[in-house]
């Protein structure tokens, strides 16, 4: 099966181990969830991924020319720019109609023009979440992508997050194996 291939990769931080000999293979056009309590190289393994970090030893391959996406534990918006310039800043080519319909999808139709400054957490969250859906990315990287949204709006962000993530490879951290099932993950990968 083709896809992303991690072999025996460590890493650590100042002599203390993170991941050790860890391998697998994430599958291109389906979702792979990681599970593990906190501090145990979830989002280590996606900075890895993504290039932002390096491993200390083995190999990580098929990610090199692809494009990628990530929604990371912060949101990381332009706080002066609303919503809708938010996501057309990294997808330009999407239509201001296309934009304002995903964010009516997750709740936002009534911010769109709003500075993300003046949105609640929640609200940013599922802006960062849309900004990474619709890029133009084969891989997308999400880190907790549902953290702070109340139980409604999570059921409704992960039904249209899951519409967008058809056929793309998904690596999503998650600590809930509800996020996990509603995504369809094809496997469940845990660190310990």
């Amino acid at each position: 099966m083709e896809g992303i291939v991690l072999d025996r990769v460590c890493k650590a931080y100042e002599e203390k181990p993170v991941l050790r000999d860890f391998s697998a293979v994430l599958p291109y056009g389906e979702v792979t969830a990681v599970m593990a309590p906190s501090g145990a190289g979830k989002t280590t393994l996606l900075r890895l991924l993504m290039g932002l970090e390096m491993p200390d030893s083995g190999r990580i391959e098929g990610i090199s020319g692809r494009r990628m996406a990530a929604v990371f534990q912060e949101d990381r918006l332009c706080g002066y720019l609303s919503p809708e310039d938010n996501i057309r800043l990294v997808s330009p080519a999407r239509t201001r109609e296309e934009v304002r319909s995903a964010l009516a999808a997750v709740g936002l139709a009534d911010c769109a023009a709003q500075p993300c400054r003046e949105l609640s957490g929640g609200m940013n969250r599922r802006v960062a979440l849309l900004r990474a859906l619709l890029a133009d990315a084969e891989l997308l990287f999400l880190d907790e992508p549902f953290k702070g949204l109340d139980e409604r709006t999570r059921r409704d962000v992960m039904r249209e997050t899951r519409s967008r993530c058809e056929g793309r490879t998904v690596v999503l951290v998650t600590h809930d194996p509800v996020e996990a099932e509603a995504l369809g993950a094809w496997q469940v990968l845990t660190l310990e």
